[in-house]
Formats: C-alpha cells, structure tokens, sequence
C-alpha cells in the first residue's frame, strides 16, 4: 500500500490546517502518527472503513479525523492548534487481518509559531 499525504505547513497559534492522505487502495484502518524532535511517534488519529475513530487526549475536541472510503483519502482537520502540535506528521494504514501490518507515507511538518 503507497500513502501519499499532501498538507502541512506554518501557521499561527491558534489556526487551522488540514491534512489528506491517499492510500492506493483501500484498508482497514488509516490514521495520523505525529513525532516531534526528541520525543517518541504517538497516534494522533485514525478511523476505520467503518467509520469508527479513535483520537489522542491532547487533540480531542480540537482535532477531526474523517475519511472518504471512495477515494481512499483520509483528512485530518486540524482547529485551535497549539505551538505543542509542532511535529512531523505521518499518515499510517493499517490492515484489518493476520499479519497485522502498517504502512506509512512520507512526513508532513506541521510548524505552529507566532
């Protein structure tokens, strides 16, 4: 599975950003992994086909993970974003069967600075 992932960029505290990724074919769960300098990659977001999301304590309320099975895309809609958002951001699948497998896009930088 290729992940192409598009978005990202500089923005003030307090903005928006929104980020897309599109799998070369559909799958089980996809989501956003994020990792800032010195820290560990952490879960962000992800959704499932069907419909079910899971998100990291930090973004909740904040952040909204959404998917267009159609397209194969998901987006992560990104609100009131915090200097502490800064990361590189990796969009992630992951199949629904035995062997559990990931894939991963290439990162995103996702900066948030006045």
């Amino acid at each position: 599975v290729q992940l192409q992932a598009s978005g990202g960029g500089l923005v003030q505290p307090g903005g928006f950003l929104r980020l897309s990724c599109t799998a070369s074919r559909n799958i089980f769960r996809m989501g956003w992994y994020r990792q800032a300098p010195g820290k560990q990659r952490e879960l962000v977001a992800s959704i499932t086909s069907g419909g079910a999301t899971n998100y990291a304590d930090s973004v909740k309320g904040r952040f909204t993970i959404s998917r267009d099975n159609a397209k194969s895309t998901v987006y992560l809609q990104m609100n009131s974003l915090k200097p502490e958002d800064t990361a590189v951001y990796y969009c992630n699948a992951r199949n629904g069967n035995y062997p559990i497998t990931d894939y991963w896009g290439q990162g995103t930088q996702v900066t948030v600075s006045s």
